[in-house]
């Protein structure tokens, strides 16, 4: 599973750009096993696979960004928790959709907002697809008409990331955190070694859940200091001979993101709505799955069969092509990442120009630039900005009910005009409760 990072590959930047539950791949576009959900934005897993025998070389084969395969021996899995959501507009469209017809700005976790081009699209195409006499979620998934819905939502995806051939493109349900488990089981035996970096609240609950199906073994964890920081190569406990490294690329619930690294991505996030799991799976891999695996979880039944080994979520996949497609429309990757990174500036400066006021418990230097979690003095005084931001039109802004707090989510359609808003809501707000 995966979630993405700023700066490098085309697939780090579709993490960035996108949250959703995928399963594999690696920073420089290498995929081994990839798993994303409906949403493209980073709150995934990954698992980088291979002998590493010590922590330089796995920092080496992790390093290698530039190159378009890895080692024939490394293989890299990446597993997703988000929703994905489609790229950011025009900011003049989105200023006005949220200002002229009704539409909030919604600062959700997942799902989240997507662009307004795509909606309307949707909205437009829904009553009778385009032409055909029927809704797409009323046609025959084995018809035509949604046949040349899910091969256009994988060539588009193929486009934006550069996919290889020798990779398969699995449309799947269950989300991220199925895919905790399908990953253990289509690539390790029982008695196979699997290391984990738990640094937030999905990376835990994937481990947990790979113990059930192999030896899987924490490399480090941040649960003593709270899942405010990550790890220095010299902290990782890596195993000889382990089968691969997994770790959640951005966290979403605490707002830590790996900044170096191969990227992952998640589905309700960045990349349509909730319901569709994205796995991007090295066919080689493919074909080893535990007896036990359930056909559901198979990976190979399921490249078999070109994502239809089942009643697949038609209308899922028809929104994620449409968000693949915005994305190519709007400058691709390096453009939605150029827009995140300004809109990520924007709210971190304010927190940390408040004197205090706001306060980010995250380091700087692994702030994800998609979750933004901040707290003020008291939790009086936080419900007291929510409800303010509410009456503004500004939405979903209280914190993961495990660890309180505000919570503002920017993923690629909130436009900076959201951003901005947010930011002017937290000075005028200090200025009015600033002792």
């Amino acid at each position: 599973m995966f979630e993405d990072n700023l700066g490098c590959s085309e697939i780090e930047r579709f993490s960035m750009v996108m949250s959703v539950g995928l399963v594999a791949f690696e920073k420089s576009l290498s995929f081994a096993a990839m798993a994303t959900s409906t949403s493209l934005h980073l709150q995934s897993t990954f698992l980088a696979s291979g002998n590493y025998t010590d922590r330089s070389s796995f920092l080496n084969a992790t390093s290698r960004h530039s190159q378009t395969h890895l080692p024939a021996r490394t293989r890299v899995a990446f597993l997703c928790k988000a929703a994905i959501s489609s790229p950011v507009q025009e900011e003049t469209t989105q200023k006005s959709q949220g200002e002229d017809d009704g539409k909030v700005f919604n600062f959700s976790a997942g799902p989240a907002t997507l662009p307004s081009s795509v909606l309307k699209q949707a909205q437009a195409e829904l009553y009778n697809w385009r032409g055909c006499g029927m809704s797409l979620m009323e046609v025959s998934h084995r018809g035509k008409e949604f046949l040349s819905v899910i091969q256009n939502a994988e060539s588009s995806l193929r486009s934006l990331l550069h996919i290889p051939d020798e990779y398969a493109v699995l449309f799947l349900q269950g989300g991220a955190t199925t895919q905790f488990a399908s990953l253990a089981l289509n690539l390790c035996t029982p008695n196979d070694s699997a290391d984990y970096i738990v640094s937030g609240s999905w990376s835990d609950k994937a481990v947990k859940e790979g113990q059930k199906y192999c030896s899987a073994k924490v490399a480090w964890s941040g649960n003593a200091a709270k899942y405010t920081s990550l790890p220095s190569s010299d902290d990782l406990q890596l195993t000889p001979g382990a089968r691969f490294l997994h770790f959640c690329a951005n966290e979403t619930i605490h707002g830590v993101e790996f900044k170096d690294y191969p990227t992952p991505l998640g589905a309700q996030k960045n990349i349509g709505p909730s319901g569709v799991t994205i796995v991007i799976v090295r066919k080689d891999l493919l074909g080893s799955a535990q007896q036990i695996t359930p056909a559901m979880l198979n990976y190979k039944i399921h490249a078999d069969n070109n994502s239809l080994y089942n009643t697949p979520p038609c209308f899922g996949i028809y929104m994620c092509g449409l968000v693949f497609d915005d994305l190519l429309a709007t400058g691709g990757l390096e453009a939605a990442e150029r827009r995140n990174m300004e809109k990520a500036k924007l709210l971190y400066d304010a927190i940390d120009k408040s004197n205090g006021f706001f306060k980010c418990p995250v380091e700087k230097s692994v702030r994800s630039l998609m979750n933004v979690p901040f707290t003020m003095a008291t939790p009086e005084l936080e419900a007291e900005f929510i409800k303010e931001a509410a009456g503004q039109g500004m939405v979903q802004l209280k914190g993961h009910r495990s660890v309180g707090g505000i919570r503002a989510s920017i993923y690629n359609a909130m436009p900076k005009a959201g951003v901005e808003k947010l930011v002017a809501l937290m000075k005028s707000f200090q200025a009015k409760n600033a002792s």
